[in-house]
Formats: C-alpha cells, structure tokens, sequence
C-alpha cells in the first residue's frame, strides 16, 4: 500500500516538474519501423501484409459475385415483366464474369417462375385461366358501369 502511495504522488510531482532529482524520463520515440511497433520481425510483418491484401482480395471477389448474382435476378425481374434494361447490371455482370452462381432459394424461384410462364402460354393454361374467372363479379361490374353512363347521360341531356 505504502508502495502505491509512493509511486502515485512521486509521479504527480514529477509531473508538477518538482521532481528531486535531474532525472526525467524521456519517452521512447515510436520507431519509424512499423514491424518493430507491432513486435515481429520483417519478415512476419510482410507475411501478414501479404495475408491481410489476399483476404481483403479474396472478401472484393466474394462481394462482387453477391453484387453480380443480385444483378442477373434483377435482369431476369425485368425480362420478365418487360421492364427498361439497367446499364448497371449489366456492367455488374460483366465485372463478376461469367462465374455469376445464384442462391439456391433464388434458383428455385427463378426455375418456379420459369414454370408459371410455361403453363400459361399453353392453350391447357389459357382454359384453365378462363375457367378461374368470376363471371358474377364480372357481371356485376358492367351493369354498374353501364348504370353509371346511363345517369351520367341523362343528367347531361335535357330531352331524357
């Protein structure tokens, strides 16, 4: 205890610049070698400088590929539902290479909705899609429409 006492009020009154003695102690410049400063020699420091460029190369191609898969099922979107093509993508996709893998939940649904698209453009599908159509609804809707212009045109024209 007496030791810690010691050490804390000699260090407060060196700081205070009373320090007894002529002795001061001069703090280690940093070295200019930055192996030095994380304590391995140069030949660990530039091994892990080659580790350090090679993961962080390797983390950009990973990155990239995820960027260029995004891309194809966003080319794919717009293929599909006709929609103006995107100069971004496709410099995306050209970046990646042709390495370009989706996910497999984004295989699926690109395959599922390949599907849809196939049995809908079969005359079997074109049946079936009049066969889910309500015809009640339907009917419906064009007696409210055809009520709406019937009172529309009387309100308008006077010899009605």
């Amino acid at each position: 205890m007496a030791f810690l006492v010691k050490s804390m009020l000699s260090d407060q009154v060196k700081n205070l610049g009373f320090s007894g003695g002529g002795e001061e102690k001069t703090e280690e410049a940093s070295p200019a070698d930055p192996a030095a400063a994380a304590g391995m020699t140069r030949e660990e420091y530039e091994e892990y400088q080659k580790q350090v460029i090679e993961e962080k190369m390797e983390r950009d191609a990973a990155y990239a590929q995820k960027k260029a898969g995004r891309a194809v099922l966003r080319v794919h979107m717009r293929e599909k539902y006709r929609l103006p093509k995107s100069e971004l993508d496709e410099t995306q996709i050209q970046l990646a290479g042709d390495d370009v893998d989706l996910p497999e939940d984004l295989q699926k649904m690109v395959a599922e909705d390949q599907e849809e698209e196939e049995d809908k453009d079969t005359l079997l599908g074109q049946l079936q899609n009049i066969q889910n159509m309500d015809v009640g609804a339907i009917k419906e809707k064009v007696q409210a429409t055809f009520t709406d212009i019937k009172q529309s045109a009387e309100q308008k024209c006077s010899v009605m």
